[in-house]
């Protein structure tokens, strides 16, 4: 018994990564563009990027979303979250967190932090945001990137409690 357990962690440690699979390999490169929308009843506009590359076990996503104020300050906003394959094909959970091993994990969504993760339907990779306040009310983040000729065709919508408060839609062109 005592040799079984060393013989299982090098059996694990010499196990291959699990890479990146077929589905999220179509959606790899840099992506950019700008969307106009309406906040507050005035409209805005925000530069757009997504990046998505191959990670050990999975792929990284990473957003950068850059607002235009109408007195000429910009707010520029930057995520990047791993995503590993789940149990489940076809989702991938986020890996923000570590646990006590050392192992990725998605974060914990009532301790108020996000609860990410992703999908993967044909030629559309849509990425979910759960977020639950200290009063238990939600809000979702829908972020649903279809592969089209020129990159991806972007569509965002922030829920809360069920109402769509936010849609915003965009064209990201591949970049070379």
């Amino acid at each position: 018994m005592i040799l079984l357990r060393p013989l299982a962690l090098l059996f694990v440690l010499l196990l291959p990564s699990v890479g990146l699979t077929a589905e999220a390999a179509r959606f790899v490169g840099t992506f950019v563009g700008q969307a106009e929308f309406m906040s507050d009843g005035e409209l805005r506009r925000r530069d757009m990027s997504t990046t998505i590359e191959e990670a050990k076990d999975g792929f990284m996503l990473s957003w950068t979303s850059v607002t235009y104020k109408d007195d000429g300050r910009t707010t520029e906003k930057t995520y990047s979250i791993e995503f590993t394959p789940s149990e489940r094909p076809g989702i991938y959970q986020s890996a923000m967190a570590q646990n006590l091993f050392g192992q990725s994990r998605p974060l914990d969504p009532l301790k108020g932090e996000p609860f990410v993760w992703a999908r993967f339907e044909g030629d559309v990779m849509s990425v979910f945001s759960l977020f639950i306040n200290e009063t238990g009310n939600y809000e979702v983040q829908e972020f649903h990137r279809t592969l089209v000729e020129q990159g991806l065709d972007l569509v965002f919508l922030r829920i809360r409690n069920g109402v769509v408060e936010r849609e915003i839609k965009t064209l990201l062109v591949r970049q070379e």
